[in-house]
């Protein structure tokens, strides 16, 4: 369930407003690709008043084409077009593993940009001001009535075209919640930021793993 949201959280939109929420989205996935390359700094959180449980954390992600790299909770995680590499800094250990292509809930860029395209109904929802900003919401519902999912809104900002929020709701009862506080595109970026040097880490005596 949570795989979709980092994807969506970081789309953004292109000049003028549909009443097709389908058509609007499509073009949000459009301007996104016009870009050569995005950053983004986030705050994800988790609320369910049930289980009494209230969590918030940042992290940033940088993505160029089919290239990302991702930094949340001391971890970094980063496809260099081949492989995915998770760093987890505390315990001094790489994982090395290959993309799952099969596998349509495995995060990837591609799949930010498009995984709403199938298995949802869309409609527009309410316009609302967010901290003082008026937002446009469209809401998708899972076609697939074992999701996970009840449904899933985006705020949509109508001054400066594009996504400010995600709000996840979980037939659960869990609201996870994605803010987008900084957005840039077209950064001055070095093609390290998406490379993994071996040496490097076997010189810091990092545990290297990575299946046969």
């Amino acid at each position: 369930m949570k795989k979709y949201l980092f994807l969506l959280f970081i789309v953004f939109t292109t000049v003028g407003f549909s009443q097709n929420p389908k058509k609007l989205l499509d073009q949000v996935a459009g301007k996104v690709k016009s870009y050569d390359n995005i950053y983004i700094e986030f705050e994800h959180k988790i609320d369910n008043e049930e289980a009494n449980i209230h969590q918030a954390n940042n992290g940033n992600a940088t993505l160029k084409d089919d290239l990302y790299h991702f930094e949340y909770l001391g971890v970094e995680q980063f496809f260099d077009g081949d492989k995915i590499y998770m760093i987890v800094h505390e315990d001094e250990e790489v994982v090395i593993k290959q993309p799952n292509s099969e596998d349509d809930t495995t995060l990837t860029p591609s799949r930010m940009l498009t995984f709403y395209q199938k298995g949802f109904t869309y409609e527009m929802d309410i316009v609302q001001k967010v901290q003082g900003k008026k937002m446009q919401f469209v809401k998708l519902t899972p076609m697939d009535t074992e999701s996970e999912l009840k449904h899933v809104l985006v705020a949509i900002n109508k001054k400066t075209k594009h996504i400010y929020r995600v709000i996840e709701t979980g037939k659960d009862g869990t609201v996870t919640t994605y803010t987008i506080n900084k957005f840039h595109t077209n950064q001055a970026i070095s093609d390290s930021l998406f490379t993994f040097d071996r040496k490097v880490f076997e010189d810091k005596n990092y545990y290297i793993s990575e299946p046969k």
